[in-house]
């Protein structure tokens, strides 16, 4: 079953790393486009070290993103956005494409 769950992460990672490199892509071929960079602290419900890595690792290789911190209490992962307009919308796409993929993982 595990191996199951890491295909799908590996499918969702493929698909969030294209639709990504597009909107880099698009934005950089375009200067009308502005950027709005922000720094994001994403609420972490992982709990094991190997999870919040993968996590880290995940989001510094879509493009837009790079993981910045892991709290010490390893509750929080801060991460920089290239564009961020609405840093909810941020934390929500973390959170609900590959965390909660890595959570199914864990338990």
């Amino acid at each position: 079953m595990k191996l199951g769950i890491w295909a799908q992460l590996g499918v969702i990672f493929l698909i969030e790393l294209f639709k990504s490199s597009f909107s880099v892509a698009w934005a950089v071929i375009n200067p009308s486009i502005r950027f709005n960079p922000a720094i994001v602290a994403v609420p972490l419900d992982l709990k094991s070290d190997i999870h919040i890595a993968t996590l880290a690792n995940l989001v510094s290789l879509t493009p837009g993103t790079t993981s910045l911190h892991v709290s010490e209490d390893r509750s929080t992962l801060y991460v920089h956005a290239l564009d961020c307009p609405d840093r909810e919308a941020v934390i929500s796409g973390i959170k609900t494409t590959f965390e909660s993929i890595l959570l199914r993982s864990e338990a």
